[in-house]
């Protein structure tokens, strides 16, 4: 192994309404500083945020994504996060193109629902319900969500990843977001975890808006061990 230095941008993705809370996302600006999918994948358990994003091509968005334990072929925050950073109009992922705008206080990104890994969502009586709730033990990837004003379309969530990888809940998850206005078919205003909020909306042609504030925290260097890959 060797020992390297790299700087990594600090983001706070979906935000409350007073600017607290929203998901950390760790963002490597220059990704040909960690090439290899093994040295990727050590460095986002080391930094321990919910993903991390390495950026291949910061002109055409070219993005990859990795939580501490796996590669993410596509993920709701880091992709908010990197298009309002990285202030590209489209992100070019495995999936297929995403479309990305800033109306100057959210950042948006446009998907579709069939992109988002596959999620349990649970819905629960009430608000208090949701937030009585202890972490489940690793196993499924669960969603937890309930009316807060069904009329005005305003949820109350919390998301228990079950990988067990050191991340036991996620403070906002834009592609369970993303399921859950695929199922309901209509917009949503949603709070997560301590008080992010996650804004969507669906489109005509079967793609969905999500949205939410974007930060810069601070601009982190850390040291790492790359992983040695063989030749051939």
């Amino acid at each position: 192994m060797t020992t390297a230095r790299i700087d990594i941008d600090v983001l706070r993705v979906f935000r409350g309404p007073g600017g607290a809370h929203g998901n950390t996302l760790g963002v490597v600006r220059d990704g040909a500083l960690v090439p290899d999918r093994a040295s990727r994948q050590a460095l986002a358990r080391q930094l321990g945020f919910s993903e991390t994003v390495f950026v291949d091509d910061p002109e055409r968005g070219v993005l990859d994504i990795f939580t501490p334990g796996l590669r993410l072929p596509f993920a709701g925050h880091p992709l908010v996060g990197a298009a309002w950073l990285l202030d590209v109009e489209v992100l070019e992922l495995e999936v297929g193109d995403v479309f990305a705008r800033d109306d100057g206080e959210f950042s948006w990104i446009t998907a579709r629902a069939e992109w988002a890994p596959p999620r349990t969502l649970r819905q629960y009586g009430s608000p208090a319900g949701i937030d009585a709730l202890e972490v489940p033990p690793p196993g499924e990837w669960v969603y937890a969500w309930s009316w807060q004003d069904e009329a005005a379309g305003r949820v109350r969530a919390r998301a228990f990843p079950g990988r067990g990888d050191g991340v036991d809940e996620d403070e906002a998850t834009g592609a369970a977001a993303l399921l859950l206005t695929h199922r309901l078919g209509r917009a949503l205003n949603i709070t997560q975890g301590r008080g992010s909020q996650i804004l969507t909306a669906p489109g005509a042609d079967g793609t969905i808006d999500i949205g939410g504030r974007v930060h810069l925290e601070e601009v982190r260097t850390v040291e790492f061990e790359t992983v040695d890959v063989p030749a051939g």
